[in-house]
């Protein structure tokens, strides 16, 4: 499901898609990226970084978002990295699940498949220097 889906999806559900907000600009989707590693990105590394099985699974999931956000853009960008992650938290939401409110509160030896989504973004902006 693209982000345009989901902001009309959630326009006729009356539901506000201000959350789910495609960036427009390079300014944006840093700022999207940024408050993704704050809220996900960081404690979900270091648990990784504490785990090789965690790590090894954050690796796989990398991997994939690499594929799609080359395949949107023909090169590791912020804009089409913040879009994916954007879709994956409407998706996420969608299926009951949200972004943690207290990052401490998150079982990261359990995580959820869109958490190790998530934290596979948050790796790759790093990696690439658009945080």
């Amino acid at each position: 499901m693209t982000s345009e889906n989901i902001a009309a999806q959630a326009a006729t559900d009356h539901l506000p898609a201000q959350p789910y907000a495609r960036p427009l600009d390079v300014e944006q989707a840093r700022r999207t990226l940024d408050d993704l590693m704050a809220r996900v990105g960081v404690d979900g590394l270091v648990a990784a970084l504490q785990a090789p099985g965690l790590l090894a699974q954050v690796d796989q999931h990398a991997a994939a978002v690499r594929d799609a956000a080359h395949a949107a853009a023909g090169r590791l960008e912020p804009l089409a990295l913040a879009r994916y992650a954007r879709s994956i938290m409407a998706a996420a939401e969608r299926m009951g699940h949200q972004l943690p409110d207290d990052p401490d509160r998150v079982d990261w030896f359990n995580p959820g498949w869109f958490l190790l989504r998530l934290a596979a973004v948050c790796a790759l902006a790093a990696e690439a220097g658009l945080l």
